[in-house]
C-alpha cells in the first residue's frame, strides 16, 4: 500500500489522465526515470 497525500494523489491522476495512463502506471514511469537518472537502474539493452 502507497500512502500520499490527497493532494498529491488528484495531481498524479491528472498527470496520468494528460498522459493516458494509469495512476499505477505513472507512478512506476516516475519511479523509473528517477532510478536512471540516479544512477540505480542499469539501462535496458535493446
Amino acid at each position: 500500500m502507497l500512502r500520499v497525500q490527497p493532494e498529491m494523489m488528484e495531481a498524479l491522476e491528472k498527470w496520468a489522465q494528460d498522459e493516458f495512463r494509469s495512476v499505477n502506471g505513472q507512478i512506476e514511469y516516475l519511479l523509473n526515470e528517477a532510478l536512471k537518472k540516479n544512477g540505480r537502474k542499469k539501462k535496458e539493452q535493446k
